[in-house]
This record gives structure tokens, C-alpha cells and sequence, in this order.
């Protein structure tokens, strides 16, 4: 059994749902409440046991590498004034993961960004968490580590799902099979947003993945899809056609894609609760809010 050690998180894309902002910050730094979106994924990770993290990025984003990377004058002066939760909250990740990167020459697709860490995985299994959606679980075991369990029980592919309403299924990918527990699906199908009445079930594909290195082999000979990229769901069709077995996991929690401007304020406010220092009082904001706007008041 190989354990789960290594990484990858694809944060190369321009982010143009969320233009203008995006033009100058990358998607993956917009914050929640005060720590970036980039920061709590890679925190999912080393939670779970990663050791090895690689960032695909592109031209114009190495700023991702900098939320991570050591500021001595900055925790020294932290230490001197005692500000030890703002030290804690900056230091969060130091020491737990090693972060390399490598960049995506070509923007084509989420297939082709993993197909750059083919070096990296060389032949150990490898996560991928997309960089630019939090995942939030309901229990304590994070949502990578639920897909972590199964994989440690099967050592195949395995990829987070989430129950989708029909009229949303062709924002996703969207896995089709057969139910070996509540949670559990042993895929036998995968269409990349289908049109009405394509989609083999409500299961979309949601963001955090666990592949064996075979996907590679399957990447090189994956033609360009939907949209002229290279589709991970198309290579992970070949990987099923060649005897590779696949396994969907139900997770439970709640995905949070940042890249998405509803979702982001969805979470904004999600995040914004769970703090104690805030709860109270943003509550009460929220709610007088809301009843200012019942009654047709300016806020």
C-alpha cells in the first residue's frame, strides 16, 4: 500500500469570472474574512497528511508562492509586540508542507495543468485540490481526508462528489454508476457538462481528487474536449476503458467555489459567522439587514 504523500493544486487559470479583480490579484488570493482562499486548501491538505504540495501556475501569478514562503522582519516584529494569534495565523502552514511549482505554459485546460506534474507524482499516488475552492466538512475529518479513507481501502482513483439539482449539472462534470453505499459510486461513467438529458446522474465532480500515476499515460493520449482543453474527465474515460476502476465519494461538507461570485459571498458570510469574535454582532447586522430590506428601507 503507497500512502498518500503528495499534491497538487492547478491555480494557473486567469480567473475571469472574476474580472476586473482578477486582472491584477489572482483569484486564489481573494480573502475570507482575513486569510486567502489559496491558504485554507493547501491547510486541507497538510491536515491530511501531505507532505509535497505542487502549485501549476502561470505567467503573472508567482505572487501565490509569496503567501507561503518565510518573512522573518515581518514574525520578528509580530514576536516583539506579542501578537502571537497574528504570528500563529502567518506561520500557520510553515514547517508542515514543502511547496514547489512548476508553470503551465499552455492554458489549456484542467487536464493539461496535471499533466505538468507528471515529475512530481513520478510513481506515487497524488491529490489534486483545485486552488481556487474551500471545501468545507461537516465533520472532523476534512473533505480530502474523506476521500483518503476510501482510497486507503481501494488504492484506485477516487473523486469528491456532491448532489447536484438537474437544472445545475451542466456547470460540471457529472458521475455516473453504481451505488455501493450511500456514499459510495463505482464510476462507470463521466460526461464533461453535459446538455439536457446527458447527464448519467446527479453527482457532479467536485474539486478534490486522488489519482494513481497511470493518469498520466492516459493524459498524453487525451484529445482536446469540451471547449478545446484537455479534460480530466476525458483522460479519467480512457484510464476506465483500459481497466483503471474509479470511485466517487458523497463528501460531506459544503464546496465553497471562490472563483464564482455568488458562491464567494456565500462563503464570505459562512466564514464571517464561524468566527467568535465577529458572530454576534455580524448576525445581528445580517438579520436587521435583511428586515430593513422586508420593509423596502435603504441599507
Amino acid at each position: 500500500m503507497k500512502k498518500l504523500r503528495k499534491a497538487v493544486i492547478p491555480a494557473a487559470g486567469f480567473g475571469t469570472r472574476f474580472l476586473p479583480f482578477a486582472k491584477s490579484v489572482p483569484k486564489e488570493l481573494i480573502p475570507l474574512v482575513d486569510k486567502p482562499v489559496l491558504q485554507y486548501v493547501v491547510k486541507e491538505a497538510a491536515d491530511c497528511g501531505i507532505e509535497e504540495i505542487l502549485l501549476i501556475i502561470s505567467k503573472g501569478k508567482e505572487s501565490l508562492l509569496n503567501v507561503f514562503a518565510p518573512a522573518p522582519e515581518l514574525e520578528a516584529q509580530l514576536a516583539k509586540k506579542n501578537r502571537l494569534s497574528e504570528l500563529a495565523e502567518v506561520m500557520e502552514i510553515a514547517g508542515k508542507v514543502r511547496i514547489s511549482s512548476v508553470y503551465q505554459e499552455e492554458l489549456n485546460g484542467l487536464g493539461g495543468a496535471i499533466f505538468c506534474a507528471e515529475k512530481f507524482a513520478a510513481d506515487d499516488p497524488f491529490a489534486i485540490l483545485n486552488g481556487d475552492t474551500v471545501m468545507g466538512s461537516n465533520t472532523e475529518t476534512p473533505v480530502l481526508g474523506q476521500l483518503l479513507e476510501l482510497f486507503e481501502e481501494t488504492q484506485s482513483t477516487v473523486m469528491a462528489l456532491e448532489k447536484v439539482p438537474e437544472e445545475l449539472l451542466h456547470r460540471y462534470g457529472v458521475a455516473g454508476g453504481t451505488m455501493l453505499a450511500p456514499d459510495v459510486l463505482k464510476v462507470e461513467s463521466i460526461v464533461e457538462k453535459p446538455a439536457p438529458g446527458e447527464a448519467p446522474g446527479n453527482l457532479a465532480v467536485a474539486a478534490r481528487y486522488i489519482y494513481t500515476p497511470e493518469i498520466f499515460d492516459c493524459l498524453r493520449v487525451t484529445a482536446p474536449g469540451k471547449g478545446g482543453e484537455i479534460q480530466l474527465p476525458d483522460a479519467t474515460r480512457i484510464f476506465m476503458e483500459r481497466g483503471g476502476a474509479v470511485y466517487g465519494k458523497v463528501f460531506d461538507g459544503t464546496r465553497y467555489d471562490i472563483g464564482d461570485k455568488m458562491s464567494f459571498l456565500k462563503a464570505t458570510v459562512e466564514f464571517g459567522l464561524r468566527r467568535p469574535e465577529f458572530a454576534a454582532e455580524f448576525s445581528a447586522w445580517l438579520s436587521e439587514n435583511v428586515r430593513r430590506r422586508e420593509e423596502g428601507k435603504n441599507v
